[in-house]
């Protein structure tokens, strides 16, 4: 059966082996073993319960709290060929009960529905008489009151699945989930501890970044201006601060949409399609939006406002790159988001969950402090702990340089004291740069010495620099309905003198993906015929699907095969168009061809294309070309070049250490490892100066280990 879920993942989705944990998911539920799978979002947990659908005898009943995945995935499935349907709310009830006869029929191999659902002893009554080989459970995570988005209904699925005349295959699925959480899902739906299939929390293709005071206003709008051909997401934790801001950028020529509960059930369902059929490339929403949105082409995620807890948090950053490719995952801290949601936290109805939840919040503000790895943290919170610095986040990759502002920090601190330790931050800005505010006069503060003695900044400047001091644990925040501030104690010892302060560089925006002519063109026409079938794009091919024609540069059938992510349907229905674009392309620029990679035969999977990756990286490498060079050239992440070196290396392939490492850097490295040790990379890169690279690090740990 296993061979036979290959040839159809080949057929119907275009791939010749299974993801991590895939093969080993399907594999239990064929073997008859009620299974629970933890895998990432975008880690392709569909996929573990669809092949096995199409295995099985009978109709697959799903089981999802997220009525645009039901759609998203519904489309997907069509596309490439396979019967399926979806019941739930936003069908009229003679559209639920034409579909529920169809699939009493047999027509449909995967039958979509919400949990809400199973509290009608009607419906209950009618899916008995289905033949139900498989119940699929996704966002598993929701049948747990310790999870993060508790749902009742969920607590009558295994009730309906000991209804049924014949005892149904059992799989959970969800991306999310602490220990405890695991032992609930487990516990609830008879799963067997043995029968977990964990393929780790890591997402390998995102990168994340805490920005702490920083103009957050001005780094949104610079970051979604320089991508303003990606998508992307925006959250803010309140309605009022999405109207806000989609307003600001919307001004600003951005193409922009907003999403809420305070919309209309009409007006969220619109802007989501524009969103997805990428007529609008930026959504600005609350949490309320993205839950189970299949759109892979999302290149970055920005938390505006800090999240209530690391689940939410990771669920809603781990939208961006659902296709694999590199994308930005971005969270911009200040302060006062504390209070926005401890506020919100106590709004809560549930009052026994409101200690629980202040301590989720805890995390997620200690997270956004750290200055360790924050991949590694994420993934400590979620209970793995055998992992190391992933070398790419904000913190791991910081290279800024300090500057000593330890005499304005004594300025700040000083006049916070000299105003009673009171009030706000934006009284103590105005007071440090002199404002003729008639509250400020009326208070006595313009006879402070304290005042204007930052008279050359502007309050704006002032507030960001005090926020700065606050992730810095130098002021404190007494939170209420009017926040004060406070000199923390170790503030007093920089009024003391026996501490100094250094404030980093600001934080420069970048560009998430490299431009390319060819998949521009490529996205152009996917859009057009998305349009035409009144689908999103990404439903017709994946960003990341595009990017591996551009390097592949197919020219037959054959060769179009050899893509990831094109079955045998999709090459009948769009193979001409995208073979014809792509040699059209390469008429007009020969030198393309260049680089192109040799291709195999359709029975020879791509999977040995992939393996052949880092041999196009050795032999660029061995010409002479800088990492930076050939990550540019193969339209790569630098990170993914160091992992090709790394792979050439530990094969034995000929790359001589000097040829990463120079001799003089050398005897650095290796003091800087017999000072701090070998386990995590960055304690050893603050060790060096900039120049020596994360690579230098790695070989030389290779070599000599």
């Amino acid at each position: 059966m296993l061979q036979q879920a290959r040839e159809l993942l080949r057929a119907h989705f275009g791939y010749s082996s299974f993801r991590k944990g895939q093969e080993e998911a399907i594999l239990s539920v064929l073997e008859g073993k009620n299974t629970v799978c933890i895998m990432p979002t975008g880690g392709g947990k569909s996929i573990c319960y669809q092949i096995p659908a199409l295995v099985l005898s009978g109709t697959t009943l799903v089981i999802s709290p997220l009525i645009s995945l039901m759609k998203d995935q519904v489309d997907s499935l069509l596309q490439v060929g396979i019967e399926a349907t979806f019941i739930n709310s936003s069908l009229s009830i003679q559209e639920a009960n034409e579909r529920l006869n169809e699939a009493m029929h047999g027509r449909y191999k995967l039958l979509y529905i919400a949990p809400e659902r199973l509290e009608s002893q009607e419906f209950v009554e009618t899916i008995k008489q289905l033949n139900i080989p498989l119940i699929a459970i996704d966002e598993a995570h929701c049948i747990s009151q310790w999870g993060h988005d508790f749902r009742p209904s969920y607590l009558q699925i295994q009730k309906m699945a000991d209804k049924l005349s014949r005892p149904p295959i059992v799989m959970a699925l969800t991306a999310t989930a602490t220990p405890k959480v695991r032992e609930d899902i487990c516990r609830s739906l008879h799963i067997p501890e043995e029968n977990k299939v964990i393929t780790g929390f890591e997402r390998e293709n995102l990168s994340f970044q805490v920005i702490k005071g920083q103009d957050r206003d001005a780094f949104l709008r610079s970051f979604v201006k320089k991508n303003e051909q990606e998508g992307g997401i925006v959250y803010a934790a309140t309605r009022k601060t999405v109207d806000q801001l989609f307003e600001r950028l919307q001004k600003e020529g951005v193409s922009v949409g907003r999403y809420h509960a305070g919309m209309s059930d009409n007006d969220r369902k619109h802007e989501q399609e524009k969103f997805l059929r990428d007529e609008t490339t930026v959504m600005v929403a609350t949490s309320a939006f993205g839950m189970g949105i299949d759109k892979s082409n999302i290149r970055y995620c920005i938390h505006y406002q800090l999240p209530k807890n690391m689940e939410s948090y990771y669920q809603e950053a781990g939208r961006a790159g659902r296709d694999g490719l590199p994308s930005e995952c971005i969270l911009l801290y200040s302060s006062q988001d504390v209070q926005v949601q401890r506020y919100l936290i106590d709004q809560s109805a549930d009052r026994s969950r409101i200690s629980q939840e202040l301590d989720k919040l805890q995390s997620m503000v200690d997270y956004c402090h750290t200055e360790s790895c924050l991949q590694s943290f994420i993934l400590e919170y979620f209970g793995e702990t055998n992992h190391t610095s992933c070398g790419r986040c904000g913190n791991c990759t910081d290279a800024r340089s300090s500057v000593d502002v330890t005499k304005e920090a004594q300025m700040v601190l000083s006049c916070i004291i000299r105003m009673g330790q009171r009030f706000g931050k934006t009284a103590v800005a105005k007071v440090l740069t002199g404002s003729k505010d008639r509250k400020i006069i009326e208070f006595g503060f313009d006879q402070l010495p304290t005042y204007a003695i930052l008279k050359e900044k502007s309050a704006k400047e002032v507030s960001e620099f005090i926020e700065f001091l606050i992730s810095q644990d130098l002021i404190g925040v007494e939170q209420g309905a009017y926040p004060t501030i406070f000199v923390a104690p170790s503030g007093k010892e920089v009024l003391l003198g026996k501490k100094l302060v250094f404030r980093k560089e600001i934080i420069e925006v970048k560009e998430v993906s490299n431009r390319d002519p060819l998949f521009e063109e490529l996205r152009a026409v996917r859009k057009t015929i998305a349009e035409q079938e009144q689908v999103p794009p990404f439903v017709i091919f994946s960003d990341a699907t595009l990017k591996d024609m551009c390097i592949k540069l197919p020219m037959t059938s054959e060769e179009f095969l050899n893509v990831n992510g094109v079955g045998e349907l999709k090459l009948e229905k769009y193979g001409a168009v995208f073979l014809s674009v792509i040699e059209n392309f390469c008429k007009a620029n020969p030198e393309r061809l260049s680089g192109k990679p040799v291709m195999k035969t359709s029975t020879q999977k791509s999977k040995k294309l992939e393996k052949n990756s880092h041999l196009i990286t050795f032999e660029l490498f061995k010409e002479g070309l800088t990492v930076p060079e050939i990550a540019k050239k193969r339209e790569m992440a630098i990170s993914t070049i160091e992992n090709h070196i790394m792979q050439c290396m530990a094969q034995g392939l000929d790359i001589d250490i000097e040829e990463i490492i120079p001799s003089s850097y050398m005897p650095m490295i290796q003091k800087a490892v017999e000072e701090v040790g070998r386990e995590k990379l960055k304690p050893i890169k603050e060790q060096l100066p900039n120049e020596i690279t994360y690579l230098m690090i790695k070989a030389y740990l290779r070599s000599t280990s």
